[in-house]
């Protein structure tokens, strides 16, 4: 019988901090940029405790709402927006991303995906920022959210940009999503 290597998805340990992030991976656009927000928050665990060794990774669309398909995703710098990043948490669950408001195309509410890979986790947990707006309510899928979770996936503006903490499980617990297909 052959042996199989176990992938991150089915490995625990607080190995992301050193073996995935890379070089300016949370500059979605060089801070300064014009348009350049900042999206930051904290990963806690069930208790409120800060999860310090956390991997968050972003995905999305332009400040037109097009789907980046640039091939240069490592690659940062020279102007070219890729619509995706990686970081890791602080000390303290910190995480902070410099990116742009995403548009959205045909009146559809514009939103950051969201992933995280954590200790503990055997497989990462997916879900959304919205951004505060006119069409927030609007989305399909916010909508079908009960009442009193969906302020867990809206980002609020801060000094810094937009706050978006994320929660793993407990009292405010973050909505994760699951996707057909997923475990």
């Amino acid at each position: 019988m052959s042996r199989l290597t176990a992938t991150p998805g089915q490995t625990i340990g607080p190995f992301f901090g050193y073996a995935l992030p890379f070089d300016r991976g949370n500059e979605l656009v060089p801070p300064g940029s014009p348009d350049a927000i900042r999206l930051h928050g904290t990963v806690a665990d069930g208790a409120g405790r800060p999860v310090p060794d956390a991997l968050l990774e972003i995905w999305q669309a332009d400040g037109n709402g097009a789907v980046p398909t640039a091939v240069t995703s490592f690659r940062r710098g020279g102007g070219v927006f890729t619509g995706w990043g990686r970081t890791e948490t602080d000390a303290d669950g910190h995480y902070s991303f410099t990116t742009v408001k995403p548009g959205a195309p045909q009146q559809a509410t514009p939103f950051v995906a969201v992933t995280v890979f954590a200790r503990g986790l055997l497989n990462r947990l997916f879900t959304r920022a919205y951004l505060p707006g006119d069409q927030l309510y609007a989305d399909r899928l916010l909508r079908s959210v009960p009442a009193d979770r969906r302020q867990t996936l809206i980002a609020v503006p801060d000094e810094d940009g937009y706050r978006f903490d994320i929660r793993l499980q407990g009292a405010q617990e973050t909505v994760f999503l699951q996707y057909r297909g997923q475990p």
